[in-house]
């Protein structure tokens, strides 16, 4: 089922490869510059715009990407994590499915991690 919008975690010094990646892959990627830990701008695919938000440090050392539409190539985060784990060969972490209010946090510390080594759920637990 294709989720709303799509959100993966990458680290940060990895960010580089990912937006050459996104460059490079799609009809072009528009990021403004960073405004403290945030960068928002536009991935372009077919003709259609696809905002795209990052946030530095969102889980420690770990940048959310987020890309705020249905319209993206990927149904899934676990799609997404894959593809750009494949094109840069850095871990990817997601959440195990699509949140959705009726569900709330019951599965908020579950996550998959999409490395060389595979594919594998993990409890992501943050310190506090």
């Amino acid at each position: 089922m294709r989720q709303p919008d799509v959100e993966i975690y990458l680290r940060e010094e990895h960010l580089d490869a990912l937006t050459s990646w996104l460059e490079q892959t799609f009809d072009g990627l528009e990021l403004k510059a960073w405004n403290g830990l945030t960068r928002h701008g536009t991935l372009r695919l077919n003709g259609q715009a696809i905002p795209v938000m990052i946030v530095r440090k969102a889980a420690g050392k770990w940048a959310s990407v987020w890309f705020d539409s249905d319209a993206t190539p990927w149904e899934t985060d676990l799609d997404c994590a894959r593809a750009i784990q494949a094109a840069t060969g850095h871990e990817v972490r997601c959440s195990v499915g699509g949140w959705s209010e009726e569900q709330g946090d019951a599965d908020a510390d579950r996550w998959l991690k999409v490395n060389e080594e595979g594919e594998a759920e993990f409890i992501w637990a943050q310190k506090p």
